[in-house]
């Protein structure tokens, strides 16, 4: 029996039309697809362990993060048996609670690289089996934590925190020549995407890639590219294994440092999954459970092997809500592939050419998406947006959101999102029941009459 079932010929979608989770197309336009969404999350993938690098001068590998993202991507389409269409990459949700413990303070260091790699298989197993309760007790309970009004704006934010890095790709604070050159190869990208998504036929489905595509070209020829980038694209070698950390610790204080990430990382997989429920048009709260256990195992087996932790990623629900190709195997294609960058050094330093504009460019567009998806999820919900208990909940979580609102405990810092996500979460049932609504409160459908009611 066949994985995937052709769509149509394989060759052309019709406009309107959208390409199933199990469905494909042609194997070379799969392969289009799968290279578009490798190019779309590679950039933040490798972010985080260059960043680690950086400021801690740990040795935090970006093939073996690759490696690992390649890895745990296969696993997660395995065990949510292709009906989940997703990716996983690096979480910077850990970046922030790593680098803290990481880098040295009047006392020395929280914790040694091979603890935080502990830390870090402790958060995917901690995940796992809370995604292993949520499959337990049912689909239910997805329903009763997450509402519409919660799922919506848990989506938005998500959207939403990711527009300062956009803008900072399209209009990155250095020179003012570096913010035009910039600026101009992130204002072709843009225009690019927009047009081609409006067109008709093929064009439309490839629209990041080729509007990706023509601002690298467009930078390569006026000399923007990063030299630093282009320097290591000639260094680098053509093969390389990827370096397996080989030494584990498990220390309690790395873990206790790490811990707030496992509401972050729930929190962006419920959201994920509802997100991309709503582009396809599926119901798969059935499938939280297993995407939990999914995003855990594969973060527990990054850190296991030296790579980032990970988590799905809402750029490429922004691909998919763009291009209406919903394919597994365009996901399957993108994990070997970066399994394959993994071992080339050279092939991976090649896409790390890609200017930061054209990536701006992009997540404006890809970023825009995933807010919208939101929008979309109230208004498919029938949210009452007249309603004081949704309004101020809805207000109140995105304005901590976006207005980068954290807290610093000793070497723990807890974010904007995680605080935005859990206070709507656990405040919006509370002032709901609080407000005496009792049938289906946070849409248009009326409560029930009471009787004498004035």
């Amino acid at each position: 029996m066949a994985l995937w079932t052709l769509h149509g010929d394989g060759r052309r979608v019709a406009d309107g039309d959208v390409v199933e989770p199990q469905e494909r197309l042609s194997w070379p336009l799969t392969i289009g697809f799968g290279i578009q969404h490798l190019l779309v999350m590679f950039s933040a993938t490798v972010l985080v362990p260059v960043t680690l690098t950086k400021t801690t001068g740990g040795d935090f590998s970006v093939t073996t993060t690759l490696l690992f993202s390649g890895i745990g991507t296969l696993l997660f389409l395995l065990l949510t048996k292709g009906k989940v269409p997703a990716i996983i990459g690096s979480s910077f949700a850990f970046l922030v609670p790593a680098q803290n413990a990481l880098i040295p303070s009047g006392d020395g260091t929280l914790a040694t690289p091979a603890q935080i790699f502990g830390a870090i298989i402790v958060v995917g197993l901690l995940v796992a089996t809370i995604g292993l309760a949520v499959k337990s007790l049912g689909a239910n309970l997805i329903e009763v934590m997450f509402p519409p009004l919660v799922t919506g704006t848990v989506v938005m934010i998500i959207g939403l925190q990711l527009a300062k890095p956009a803008i900072n790709n399209f209009h990155p604070a250095h020179s003012a020549s570096l913010q035009l050159n910039s600026v101009a190869v992130g204002s072709v990208t843009l225009a690019i995407i927009l047009v081609l998504s409006a067109a008709k036929g093929v064009f439309s489905r490839f629209a990041v890639l080729i509007g990706v595509a023509v601002g690298w070209v467009v930078a390569a020829f006026t000399n923007n590219l990063d030299p630093n980038a282009v320097r290591k694209l000639h260094e680098d070698p053509w093969f390389g294994l990827p370096k397996l950390t080989g030494h584990v610790e498990f220390a309690p204080t790395s873990m206790v440092v790490l811990l707030p990430v496992v509401i972050v990382l729930i929190a962006e997989n419920v959201g994920h999954v509802k997100a991309i429920a709503t582009i396809t048009g599926r119901n798969l709260d059935k499938r939280v459970g297993n995407s939990l256990i999914g995003e855990g195992l594969a973060t527990a087996l990054a850190g296991w092997g030296g790579g980032s932790g990970t988590t799905t990623y809402a750029e490429n629900i922004g691909v998919m809500a763009v291009t209406k190709i919903y394919s597994t195997a365009a996901y399957v294609v993108a994990a070997c592939t970066a399994i394959l960058v993994s071992f080339s050094p050279k092939f991976g330093a090649l896409i790390y050419t890609v200017p930061d504009g054209a990536l701006g460019g992009a997540a404006i567009v890809l970023f825009g998406m995933i807010a919208m998806i939101g929008i979309r999820i109230w208004a498919d919900g029938k949210v009452r947006l007249s309603d004081p208990v949704n309004l101020v909940c809805a207000g109140a979580a995105l304005i901590i959101a976006l207005g980068d609102f954290e807290i610093t405990y000793d070497t723990v810092t807890i974010g904007s999102v995680l605080w935005a996500t859990v206070g709507i979460v656990v405040l919006y049932p509370i002032l709901r029941r609080l407000h005496g609504r009792t049938h289906h409160p946070d849409t248009d459908e009326p409560a029930a009459e009471q009787p004498n009611a004035t």
